[in-house]
């Protein structure tokens, strides 16, 4: 059933369930056709007991699919109607109506691997609080995608890293903070940054978050949700065994609205995290930079033709 809850920078929790262990919360805008298979993977997996689609825009057809599955399964609740009011106030708006002790936050365009839900739920048990554990994102090839598992995220890293600077020139490789590459770990293991395309954190912890930051639109608001649980001594955490397959690049909204988004999104989280002068204005100076270079982006895949 459609319900609509008051949309608000930080979560208002109004529903509670004591028999709900695990809410999935979907955020969907424009995002083409993985998404169905991305709710067939959540429905199928036995671990969740309560999934919120937050439907910040969807085209008709969609609109009434989702309706549909909704009507069709007690576990789906649908939240329409609110517009496009970017990802992060979705995302706090359907915390506010998740009922679960424990929020699996999932990227429309990612699919969950069989044991992925319970393991992240599982490893955030007994950790200091808050504590946010991440999945291992994989490509459809099922190499590990950039960005599940990082080092701090600053301007000079992000400029290096946008521009591949880091990766290219080895005096700056001391600058590259993706660690795809690094072998696998035994176990979860504590990184500064994980990725927000799938993870798990607790209904508590979020509450003491306050969620995200909802003056971020789209992008980088999980890695200001890290940056703010390790500030309160909490842990972040990524699981190697708990896996998802992120097709990325799947929205039907133009590349150049993401990467704008995105890199204001970066140039707002290091002016944030700033904490002196000389770091406010490193914050200030590279932002613009930061911004062109994050746009120039599709263009150039567009003019090279590459992916």
């Amino acid at each position: 059933m459609n319900k609509l809850v008051p949309v608000r920078n930080f979560p208002h929790f109004e529903l509670e369930d004591p028999s709900a262990e695990v809410s999935v919360i979907m955020v969907v805008y424009m995002t083409g056709p993985a998404l169905f298979t991305s709710i067939a993977r959540v429905l199928a997996d036995p671990d969740v007991d309560d999934f919120v689609i937050v439907d910040n825009g969807s085209s008709e057809p969609d609109q009434a699919r989702l309706f549909a599955i909704s009507q069709t399964d007690d576990r789906v609740r649908l939240l329409q109607g609110h517009g496009n009011i970017g990802f992060a106030k979705g995302a706090n708006l359907g915390a506010s109506a998740a009922r679960g002790r424990f929020l699996v936050f999932l990227n429309p365009d990612a699919f969950l691997e069989p044991g992925c839900v319970r393991a992240l739920v599982d490893s955030t048990k007994g950790q200091p609080s808050p504590c946010i554990v991440g999945a291992r994102v994989l490509n459809e090839d099922r190499t590990e995608q950039r960005g599940a598992r990082r080092y701090e995220v600053t301007p000079v890293t992000t400029l290096l890293s946008f521009t591949r600077l880091a990766e290219m020139v080895p005096a700056l490789r001391k600058f590259e903070i993706h660690l795809e590459s690094e072998p696998l770990p035994e176990g979860p293991l504590p990184v500064p940054t994980i990725s927000g395309a799938c993870f798990a954190v607790g209904r508590a912890d979020f509450r003491s978050l306050r969620g995200f930051d909802g003056d971020f639109f789209l992008h980088v608001e999980d890695v200001d949700l890290c940056w703010r649980a390790r500030k309160m001594g909490g842990a972040v955490l990524f699981h190697p065994r708990a896996e998802v397959v992120h097709l990325g690049h799947t929205s039907l909204v133009e590349p150049l609205f993401v990467e704008w988004f995105k890199g204001l999104g970066l140039a707002r989280y290091f002016v944030k995290r700033a904490d002196s002068w000389p770091r406010r204005l490193l914050a200030y100076g590279l932002s613009p930079l930061i911004v062109v270079a994050s746009v120039s982006r599709p263009l150039l895949r567009r003019l090279t033709g590459r992916s």
